[in-house]
């Protein structure tokens, strides 16, 4: 693992955290998304060479609200940057932990992703992200 990536904090209400965590660090966020897939609309702010990734659920059952509802706002998660989320997986596994994802999956922030589980971790979500590759244009494609 390279370095932290970035840390994930749980919101009730992004547009409000928005506001607060603006406040907070003295800057806006770079990017705003959503990832239907998990069930996430997700902010990024940049605090020095250090990222912040703020998450609120789009789903009543998604896993952002079952973490609000059980432990309320708070980080939810520590991402760290690898160079190779395959061979991480694989590390990671024969080390005993339990990995969420046999496959990385496309996270926010053109990452992909996967997830330690928290029980393996002392009760942190540790998130694996390595830059998703570039895709081809639809002009390459043809």
């Amino acid at each position: 693992m390279k370095k932290i990536e970035h840390l994930g904090i749980a919101v009730k209400n992004l547009d409000a955290s928005n506001d607060l965590f603006e406040k907070l660090l003295g800057v806006a966020p770079y990017k705003e998304e959503e990832v239907a897939s998990e069930g996430v609309k997700t902010s990024f702010f940049m605090n020095g060479p250090n990222k912040i990734e703020l998450l609120e659920s789009t789903k009543e059952d998604g896993p952002i609200a079952k973490f609000l509802e059980k432990k309320g706002e708070g980080i939810h998660h520590v991402a760290f940057e690898v160079d190779d989320i395959l061979v991480e997986i694989a590390r990671l596994k024969n080390e005993g932990f339990i990995v969420l994802n046999e496959e990385p999956k496309k996270g926010a922030d053109n990452k992909l992703v996967a997830f330690v589980h928290p029980k393996t971790s002392n009760g942190v979500l540790v998130e694996l992200c390595q830059e998703a590759p570039p895709q081809p244009s639809p002009k390459e494609r043809e």
